[in-house]
């Protein structure tokens, strides 16, 4: 590849690299074996979530030299770093878990500090678990650098008497073993072969259902995201974001030239259509208000409403992410859905085309089991289902893919707990009956603090084969392989006196995700007269530290649960300090 000059007159890193007074700063660049022509050219940040917590984040370090022989080819110099990250399948049902969605900022906020403090000129970020996949995003958009995202790839799946297992079954596994239904030897196989290699979890999970983002949002390179963790075309792709992100530099189009509001439309078509996360209902506003985009859960929901689920990923269809890849990837996909007019052309991605250009390329035709038709789908509406009403005025969440119309309403009495604990050991000790509405409550952002997910309690269910016979809401998350009639991100929360916080044993609580409504069979004379017993916010043992914080500055779900007032209030843009 033929070397490029760069001007560095209006870049970054010209503030610790260039002129007489930048001569110790120059210094320790040389320190750390940096040549003359590398110090003169552009400063491109590597991000990586590596870590040895768990497999999502274990090939990041390999993967990320490919990336770094990519920029160092068109004529940039890379500085790998990394940031944390919080793994959910480690975090989950127990206090871990408060720390994972604070984890989202913390990353995206780790990932600035480092860009500014240095004054990187351009970033590519490599992420592999849950949040770290919209953290790395949040970044990007929020320092408005030239960007590119490439995920670390998905698990393999493991094997078990000739079908595919994956992590959600080690936990449905844990209720049919408390169920009786499972042995201690039976248990004992499952978790041995369920995750088999590294990558992040391999059903349309948070982490998957965020790398297809990833693509449909144009800040990764088109089919990047499909490859599994272990394929060693992962590193054809990790060169290939290297050179695009100089391209980008040359040509000067930053993340917030591709994160638009089309484009973030785009991407929640891909969550809907794919079956994905509850959890992009939180990730797209967040990266939305980075931008300054009014684009809020209920936005995202609309979209979801008309838009029709037509790959069949677990966790409510057949497949894993490795067999996605397999029939064509994120491509095919958006291929369906721009034939449905479903898909915005216009939107710059990270090669520097128009992802209708990119689109245009794309001969592979569905395989019409992995990818049906979108003149034939699974469902006629997306697999997330926004909902609202008198117990949810600010909206809510449903994972509807794989439930039938007749599945999609519930109408029981409530049985309240206070927190994840007291619902989890109640269903373990079957203190419930079919038919009722478990409500987990102080759950929220703030209340809990860290809005957790509610697997362990969901799993349970599913393993006692009452997945279907009772229905669950929160003011807390679920996680994207929870399956059942689970209403999340109930907003107000608890924590800030919404209607979640007044209900009582008993209230008869109707779920229609036909028609989108959550609502409790209480007038507002009597929510009116229940908020004035109520006694605030339940006190909880985070009084200090990152948690406290979290709670302190976090605002509500539908605006993706952001600390800060995002790109409408900044006064300044990074590139061009």
């Amino acid at each position: 590849m033929l070397k490029r000059q760069f001007n560095k007159s209006n870049l970054p890193s010209r503030h610790v690299t260039e002129g007489p007074e930048r001569a110790p700063h120059r210094s320790y660049l040389y320190a750390m074996g940096l040549s003359d022509a590398e110090i003169h050219q552009p400063l491109v940040g590597v991000a990586t979530c590596w870590n040895e917590a768990a497999p999502c984040n274990i090939a990041l370090n390999r993967q990320a030299q490919s990336v770094k022989m990519g920029v160092k080819a068109a004529s940039g110099t890379p500085r790998e770093f990394t940031t944390i990250t919080v793994t959910d399948g480690i975090a989950m049902g127990h206090e871990g878990m408060r720390s994972s969605l604070a984890s989202r900022e913390a990353i995206a906020d780790s990932v600035e500090l480092t860009m500014r403090g240095h004054c990187y000129d351009a970033i590519v970020g490599l992420a592999g678990c849950d949040k770290s996949l919209p953290g790395m995003m949040m970044a990007m958009v929020r320092l408005n650098v030239p960007s590119v995202f490439i995920y670390g790839g998905s698990i393999l799946p493991g094997r078990l008497n000739g079908k595919d297992v994956v992590v959600q079954d080690v936990f449905e596994a844990v209720g049919k073993h408390q169920a009786g239904e499972m042995s201690d030897a039976e248990l004992e196989i499952i978790e041995r072969i369920a995750c088999p290699s590294a990558g992040a979890c391999g059903g349309q999970y948070t982490a998957n259902t965020m790398a297809c983002v990833s693509e449909a949002i144009g800040l990764a390179l088109m089919n990047s995201s499909g490859a599994p963790a272990p394929y060693e075309s992962r590193d054809a792709y990790g060169e290939a974001s290297g050179v695009a992100v100089m391209n980008l530099i040359e040509r000067n189009i930053r993340a917030r030239d591709i994160v638009t509001r089309k484009s973030l439309e785009n991407a929640a078509r891909i969550v809907a259509c794919t079956g994905g996360s509850t959890n992009a209902g939180l990730h797209l506003p967040a990266i939305a208000h980075e931008a300054g985009i009014d684009f809020d859960l209920l936005d995202v929901c609309d979209i979801f409403r008309d838009t029709p689920y037509f790959v069949n990923l677990k966790p409510g269809g057949e497949y894993v992410a490795k067999d996605l890849f397999e029939a064509g990837g994120v491509p095919v996909v958006l291929r369906e859905l721009r034939k449905a007019g479903l898909i915005h052309d216009d939107c710059m991605t990270a090669s520097g085309k128009e992802i209708g250009e990119e689109l245009d390329i794309i001969t592979r035709e569905i395989d019409g089991k992995v990818i049906h038709a979108v003149e034939t789908p699974l469902s006629k509406t997306g697999g997330v289902v926004g909902l609202q009403g008198n117990l949810a005025p600010e909206g809510a969440i449903v994972k509807v893919a794989g439930m039938t119309a007749e599945d999609q309403v519930f109408t029981g009495p409530a049985r309240v707990f206070e927190c994840e604990e007291e619902a989890f050991a109640s269903v373990q000790k079957r203190e419930y009956e079919e038919g009722e509405v478990i409500v987990i409550r102080n759950e929220g952002p703030a209340g809990g603090p860290g809005m957790r997910e509610m697997l362990s309690t969901t799993a349970a269910l599913s393993g006692q084969g009452m997945g279907k016979k009772v229905a669950l809401i929160t003011d807390g998350r679920f996680s994207g392989a929870t399956r059942g009639f689970c209403v999340g991100h109930v907003g107000p929360e608890a924590a800030h006196g919404g209607p979640i916080a007044l209900l009582r044993n008993g209230d008869m609580i109707t779920i229609n995700a036909v028609s989108g409504e959550i609502s409790v069979d209480l007038s507002d004379e009597e929510l009116d007269r229940r908020r004035q017993d109520w006694k605030g916010p339940r006190k909880t043992n985070y009084m200090s530290g990152a948690l406290y914080k979290y709670a302190q500055l976090v605002g509500g779900a539908r605006k993706g649960a952001v600390t800060h007032p995002g790109a409408e209030a900044e006064t300044h843009v990074y590139m061009d300090l």
